[in-house]
């Protein structure tokens, strides 16, 4: 038997040559894990629903795409989806107050809430019902069926107290959970905006409806105007709510509740729909701030109006 020597550089050379391939063996898992990272990454489709008028508050419908310029948090973003007339399917909770302050009104409102429902419903859509005084009750899961609103809004009940923010956070969180998850998620409200019985705060109510992408549209209904009891601190967080979710604010007393609701549904109906993903994201960011503009209109001629912004972060969990 035969030993081969091998001179001392030589060895030298393949014991380099074995610790630097088990080295890299070593690091493969690593850099294929590093690798999956980097293609798996998952950027957000943000769905945006806008609605312009002119000055004299007359719906402008006829834009494009190329008439829109979007930002996000001062960073220009490229609209990747664009519809003059959503129609995307509608998540819609009606959430009507029966508590004492307009509980004068509560036949007036259930009348109204089913023509209204019969108006904006359509086979893909679905709506629930909720009512809230002492407390915030759903009446209603979500359906397609029309003949199920009519049964719930027949059995609206009154109590005494207000738990308006409650109501909010409770439609948001379960339109946000839907299993249907349509981006279309809008909250009907009808109320006089005095809160005396939640336990969740203006400043919650808020957040639940952004982190669940609901937009919120007020009716408010106020029993006596010139009552020295009015809360005008109410009906201004009533008006904040809808401006910042992308919705609107209607009183009842210009025209009626009939009129109110169908001001809600001409809204609805010819809201444009932008979507982008985001880009140049500012990290460490809960928060993310949208801006849209129309460069081409002169200054005041178009009302621009959409949600503030929206939480990158999950939904909080609620009831």
């Amino acid at each position: 038997m035969q030993v081969q020597i091998l001179p001392f550089g030589m060895m030298k050379c393949r014991l380099a040559f074995f610790a630097a391939l088990c080295t890299l063996l070593a690091l493969t898992p690593l850099l294929i894990s590093a690798q999956d990272l980097t293609l798996h990454v998952d950027v957000k489709l943000v769905n945006l629903f806008v609605n312009v008028t002119d000055r004299n508050g007359a719906i402008v419908s006829g834009l494009t795409r190329e008439d829109f310029a979007l930002a996000e948090d001062g960073q220009p973003q490229q609209i990747a989806v664009f519809e003059r007339q959503s129609e995307l399917p509608l998540n819609l909770t009606l959430a009507i107050d029966t508590s004492g302050s307009v509980q004068k009104d509560m036949s007036a409102e259930a009348n109204a809430a089913r023509r209204f429902a019969h108006a904006i419903l359509r086979p893909r859509d679905r709506m629930s019902l909720l009512e809230f005084a002492t407390e915030a009750r759903e009446i209603t899961p979500f359906t397609g069926k029309l003949s199920q609103i009519d049964r719930g809004l027949g059995q609206l009940r009154g109590d005494w107290s207000t738990a308006l923010y409650d109501a909010i956070v409770m439609a948001s969180v379960r339109l946000g959970k839907n299993p249907e998850r349509s981006p279309r998620r809008v909250l009907v409200l009808v109320s006089d905006g005095d809160d005396t019985a939640s336990k969740a705060t203006y400043s919650q109510a808020l957040e639940a409806a952004l982190r669940n992408e609901v937009m919120i549209y007020t009716i408010i209904d106020v029993p006596i105007e010139a009552s020295a009891g009015r809360d005008l601190g109410g009906e201004h967080a009533l008006i904040t709510l809808a401006e910042e979710t992308g919705g609107k604010s209607f009183y009842a007393g210009d025209g009626g509740l009939a009129q109110a609701f169908a001001h809600v549904s001409d809204d609805l109906r010819t809201q444009y729909l932008l979507g982008y993903y985001p880009k140049n994201q500012e990290l460490g960011k809960n928060f993310h701030r949208i801006q849209v503009t129309v460069p081409r209109a002169a200054d005041g001629e178009f009302n621009i109006r959409h949600k503030t912004g929206y939480y990158l972060d999950m939904p909080a969990k609620g009831n």
